[in-house]
């Protein structure tokens, strides 16, 4: 699981998804109101928040559909890039 500034972070992205509701891990993000514009935003808050750079090939769609796809990817640049 992901750890708590990664959940609050992308809450704020998510604004079809109430502040008492559960994040699921294989929750669309799309359905849950993060649209191109706030893929942008939360790219560019990640990158600032872990100190990461995301590569091109982790920018498609398909890295932004779940949390769970989100934070594998994302922890997986922290991890890489500190090493």
């Amino acid at each position: 699981m992901w750890d708590k500034k990664f959940e609050d972070l992308l809450r704020s992205f998510l604004p079809f998804l109430g502040a008492d509701e559960p994040l699921a891990e294989d929750a669309t993000l799309r359905d849950l109101g993060l649209d191109s514009l706030g893929i942008v935003e939360l790219l560019a808050a990640l990158e600032n928040v872990y100190d990461v750079r995301f590569q091109d090939d982790a920018l498609g769609k398909e890295t932004f559909q779940t949390p769970a796809v989100l934070w594998k990817v994302m922890s997986g640049l922290v991890a890489e890039q500190a090493a």
